[in-house]
C-alpha cells in the first residue's frame, strides 16, 4: 500500500511539474523541450521492455507491453513533430 501511495504521489507531482513547464516556456523553446521529452520517452521504452520481459505476473507483462506501444508512439510522434518544426526554420531556395 505504501508503494502505491508513493507512486501516486510521484505521478501527481509529475503532472503538476509538466503543466507548469509547458505553460511557462516561451514558444521558441518548445522544439528543444520536445526533443528532450523524446529522450525521456526513450528511457520509458527501455523500462517498459524490462517490465514486460520480467514475466513476474501476467498483469506486468500486459502493462509492460502496453507501455512499450504507447511510449513508442510518443517517441515516433515527437520526432516527426520536431522534424516538421525544424523544417519551418530552414531557408527556402
Amino acid at each position: 500500500m505504501e508503494t502505491l501511495v508513493t507512486a501516486l504521489t510521484i505521478f501527481v507531482l509529475a503532472i503538476f511539474i509538466g503543466f507548469e513547464v509547458i505553460t511557462k516556456i516561451p514558444p521558441i523553446l518548445h522544439t528543444p523541450l520536445m526533443s528532450g521529452s523524446n529522450a525521456i520517452s526513450g528511457i520509458t521504452v527501455i523500462g517498459a521492455i524490462l517490465s514486460a520481459g520480467s514475466q513476474d505476473t501476467m498483469l506486468t507483462t500486459i502493462l509492460g507491453s502496453a507501455a512499450v506501444v504507447f511510449a513508442t508512439i510518443n517517441v515516433v510522434g515527437g520526432f516527426l513533430v520536431t522534424q516538421r518544426m525544424l523544417g519551418m526554420f530552414k531557408k527556402k531556395d
